[in-house]
C-alpha cells in the first residue's frame, strides 16, 4: 500500500470516530500522531550515534512505550495500552506533559515539542478507533525508510493545499 491509500485509509477510520467532525480536525489528528512516531523513529537514530543522548520526553510519553503494537505468542498485533486507556493517557497524560512541561530553554527538541503540542488537540474520543489509527502507522508506513519521510511532507501539503480549496481531503 502506498503512503497515500494509507493516508486515505487512516481517514476513514477517523471518520468512525465521534469526536472528530471534518478535515482540518483530522489533519491535527494525523499531524500530532505522525509527529511522535517520526520523532521516535530519530530519537532511535540518535541513540545508535550517541549512547548518550537522553530523550527530552518522559520514558512512558515515547511512542514506542506506549503507541507501538507487540506480535503475541501468535504472531498477531497487539497494542501496548487498552483502547478503554488511551484516550484519557493522551488527553489527561501525554498532551498535559508535552505541552506545558516541556522547558523550551533546555534544548531544540524540548522546544519543537512544546510548539507541536501547545496547540494541538485530541479529536478521538474512542480508544478502539485511535488504536485502529495507530496500528495502521505501525503497520503501512515504514519510517526506517528515508524516502517515505520525506514524502510525508508531501502528502501533507496536498492535505493542506485540498482544505484551503475546500475540496475533501483523500
Amino acid at each position: 500500500m502506498n503512503l497515500s491509500s494509507t493516508i486515505k485509509s487512516i481517514q476513514d477510520i477517523m471518520r468512525k470516530d465521534d469526536g472528530v467532525d471534518g478535515d482540518a480536525q483530522r489533519i491535527g489528528q494525523l499531524t500530532w500522531m505522525l509527529f511522535l512516531k517520526v520523532f521516535d523513529q530519530r530519537e532511535r537514530e540518535w541513540e545508535d550515534d550517541n549512547p548518550k543522548y537522553r530523550s527530552p520526553m518522559d520514558t512512558k510519553f515515547r511512542w514506542r512505550n506506549w503507541a507501538e503494537f507487540k506480535t503475541d505468542s501468535a504472531g498477531k498485533s497487539q497494542p501496548k495500552i487498552e483502547p478503554s486507556r488511551v484516550i484519557s493517557f493522551v488527553n489527561n497524560e501525554l498532551f498535559p506533559a508535552l505541552s506545558e512541561k516541556m522547558d523550551p530553554r533546555l534544548s531544540p527538541q524540548h522546544r519543537v515539542i512544546k510548539s507541536v503540542f501547545e496547540d494541538a488537540k485530541n479529536y478521538m474520543k474512542s480508544g478502539t478507533q485511535m488504536l485502529a489509527v495507530i496500528q495502521k502507522l505501525e503497520e503501512a508506513i515504514d519510517f526506517d525508510d528515508f524516502k517515505i519521510r520525506a514524502n510525508l511532507g508531501d502528502v501533507y501539503e496536498q492535505m493542506l493545499s485540498d482544505l484551503r480549496g475546500g475540496r475533501q481531503c483523500w
